[in-house]
C-alpha cells in the first residue's frame, strides 16, 4: 500500500470486538428480540467502543438494551469462528452476570425489540452462534468447564478445509 508506514493500522482488516452478557435470574436467563438485522432471539451484548475495556462496554450494552446495572461474575469464553455473524467478522468477550440490585426488573431498550425469561437448555433458535454459547453455558455450570481452546481450534480448521 503505497504512502502507508508497515504498521500502519488502515492496512490490517481486523475482527470488530463484540461484547454478550448471559444475564442469570433466578427463572432463567435474559434474552432479547433483536431489533435489527439479524433478526431472532439472542443473547444480550454489542460492539466495544473505541478506548473502552471489555468489562466497561458489556455493563454498558446492559444498561442501553436491559435498562438494568449487572454485575459480572464470571468470564465464559471469547468467540471469534468468522463465520459467528453473518454481517462481518466478530470476536465476542461472553461474560455471565447478574442484576446488582436483585429487585430490579429489565425493560427492553436500545437495540432491543423484546426480553423474554428462558431456560439456557431450551432457549428458542437464536441468531448467531448464541445456540452454541449457551450449550457451553449450560455444561460450564453442570461441569466448571469452560471451552477447550485447542478443541475449538481444531473444530474450526475441521470446518475450513
Amino acid at each position: 500500500m503505497r504512502g502507508m508506514a508497515i504498521d500502519d493500522p488502515r492496512k490490517h482488516r481486523n475482527p470488530k470486538p463484540t461484547v454478550d452478557v448471559i444475564v442469570e435470574l433466578p427463572d432463567g436467563i435474559l434474552l432479547i428480540e433483536r431489533r435489527g438485522e439479524p433478526p431472532g432471539w439472542a443473547i444480550p451484548g454489542g460492539f466495544v467502543d473505541e478506548g473502552e475495556p471489555v468489562e466497561a462496554a458489556a455493563v454498558r450494552e446492559m444498561a442501553e438494551e436491559l435498562n438494568l446495572d449487572v454485575v459480572l461474575t464470571e468470564l465464559l469464553y471469547v468467540y471469534s469462528d468468522p463465520r459467528r455473524d453473518p454481517r462481518y467478522h466478530t470476536q465476542s468477550t461472553v461474560f455471565i452476570g447478574r442484576p446488582k440490585n436483585a429487585e430490579d426488573r429489565p425493560r427492553a431498550g436500545d437495540d432491543a425489540k423484546a426480553l423474554k425469561v428462558v431456560s439456557a437448555g431450551a432457549p428458542p433458535p437464536l441468531a448467531f452462534d448464541h445456540a452454541r454459547v449457551l450449550a457451553d453455558y449450560v455444561r460450564f455450570k453442570a461441569t466448571g468447564k469452560r471451552p477447550d481452546p485447542m478443541h475449538e481450534l481444531g473444530r474450526w480448521r475441521a470446518r475450513s478445509t
